[in-house]
């Protein structure tokens, strides 16, 4: 069942960040838009290039009010331990969750329960703590997080316009659609 339009569900966890180990609730994903990046595994092959593509990425979101938190079954320990000895992923500045109850990715209905991994799942999160966009894939299908960007512009349009919805390929400053009688069987 989908999650979109779903509050996140309580949670506590231990997460590595900037050299330190912090506890992360779901009220720290609400109060600013967040991005929840979970992801099968550390120390393996395809997670590394995301979680580096996904830092290449943070600046900007950081520009429009997103904190981003990568979250694995993995514990807070071997996010510092791979944050040490990975060169793509010693540049990460965002929240790194551990997950090894998997809670979070039972939660966010994530996890494969057979393998006890998290799926690679992305989920856009407004300020309410209500998810307003998710992407699954498979798990060897590595993810863009250039994508995220134009997603999360046009969640935070529609959240600032109300009556107002963002075509296929929006873009910001592009045109927008005001759903109406008069457009049905026009467009």
């Amino acid at each position: 069942m989908s999650l979109i339009g779903k509050e996140v569900q309580p949670f506590k966890a231990s997460a590595y960040h900037n050299g330190e180990f912090i506890d992360v609730t779901e009220q720290n994903l609400k109060g600013q838009w967040s991005v929840v990046c979970f992801y099968p595994a550390d120390f393996t092959f395809v997670c590394p290039t995301e979680l580096e593509d996904l830092q290449n990425e943070y600046a900007t979101l950081k520009e429009l009010g997103v904190e981003v938190y990568s979250v694995s079954t993995d514990t807070h320990f071997t996010h510092k331990a791979w944050h040490d000895h990975s060169e793509a992923i010693s540049k990460i500045e965002y929240i790194m969750i551990g997950d090894p109850s998997q809670q979070i990715s039972r939660n966010f209905d994530v996890l494969d329960e057979e393998a006890g991994l998290a799926q690679r799942g992305t989920f856009i999160i407004d300020p309410d703590g209500i998810v307003q966009a998710m992407e699954i894939n498979a798990d060897g299908i590595g993810r863009d997080a250039s994508t995220l960007v134009n997603k999360i512009k046009a969640a935070q349009y529609v959240r600032n316009n109300p009556g107002e919805v963002c075509p296929a390929k929006w873009k910001e400053g592009s045109e927008t659609l005001k759903p109406s009688l008069d457009l049905v069987g026009k467009i």
